[in-house]
Parts: structure tokens; C-alpha cells; sequence
């Protein structure tokens, strides 16, 4: 998924979930548009977070079981940032950056030291699993409907007093 040609350069961190993108099909070159949906004066945005995509609903192709759980990843950069945080022995506030504010809001089961190795494990699955692209390389947990993300509105006031 990119953002759409012709778009505007993105300014703000949450500007992701307001413009418009498209899914490309690498194999077979077919395409999907979305935008935000407008509602009065404001621009109705993704939610992050869930195993499905949040512009255009389609399961995450980075998947595997792990811990009775889902683990899932948008991409390897992704599952760097997860693998980086779960091994930390100590984990201490950093810099800020524009994953930081995705720490605090993961899973305590992610979190959890007993935890630790089998998420791990999970992690370097994910990271195997993005160099494949055959259908029948996919996770058999990328098939899995429900962990959605929570619901939650980011809406986008365009002019005038709100």
C-alpha cells in the first residue's frame, strides 16, 4: 500500500490517517483507491491497530500465532521497533519517536516477561514471513477475523469553528 500519486507531501504523524492510498497488487497489478470518508465538515480517518488493514479491510499479511494470542505487524520496520522493545531487558523512555507513542498502547500480554521468548520466536516468524509472497507461504493465522482495532474515531475539522 501507497500513498496515492498526486498526493500531498504528508506534514503531521496523523496525516496517515487522513490521506488517500492505494493497494497495488504486485502480481497481478490490480488496483483499490480510499479516502477519507467526509462527514459534515470533518474528514473521518483510520484506526490503527487490528490484524486487518485499516484502510481497505484486508487481513495483515504479517501474522502468526503466539502466547493464545494474534501477533501481527504492518511491516519488518514494524517488527524491528516490537522485537526491539520486547528484548530490552530494561526498558527505559528513549527519544521520541514516531512509533513511541504505539509502546505505551501495546497488549500487556505482549509485554509480559514470561512472555518474553515465545513473543520473540513470534517476532523472527514475522520477520521470515515477510520475505514470502506466495499464498500458500501465508500464515494460517493471517486468516483470523477479530482482533480488530479499538473503536476509536480520528476525525480531521477542515476550516470553520467546530
Amino acid at each position: 500500500m501507497v500513498s496515492r500519486p498526486g498526493s500531498p507531501d504528508r506534514r503531521y504523524c496523523i496525516d496517515l490517517l487522513f490521506m488517500p492510498r492505494r493497494l497495488v497488487c504486485a502480481r497481478c497489478g490490480a488496483t483499490a483507491d480510499w479516502e477519507a470518508p467526509v462527514e459534515g465538515r470533518a474528514l473521518v480517518g483510520v484506526t490503527m491497530g487490528g490484524t486487518e488493514d485499516p484502510y481497505f479491510g484486508r487481513p495483515l499479511w504479517l501474522q502468526t500465532r503466539c502466547a493464545g494470542r494474534v501477533l501481527w505487524a504492518y511491516n519488518e520496520e514494524h517488527v524491528a521497533v516490537l522485537a526491539d522493545y520486547v528484548g530490552a531487558r530494561l526498558r527505559e523512555r528513549g527519544r521520541s519517536s514516531s512509533t513511541g507513542a504505539m509502546i505505551p498502547r501495546l497488549p500487556a500480554w505482549l509485554k509480559r516477561a514470561e512472555n518474553r521468548p515465545e513473543v520473540l520466536a513470534g517476532l523472527e516468524r514475522l520477520r521470515a514471513l515477510a520475505g514470502r509472497s506466495a499464498a500458500g507461504e501465508r500464515s494460517d493465522a493471517a486468516y483470523v477475523q477479530g482482533e480488530r482495532a479499538r473503536e476509536q474515531r480520528n476525525v480531521y475539522f477542515r476550516g470553520g469553528p467546530y
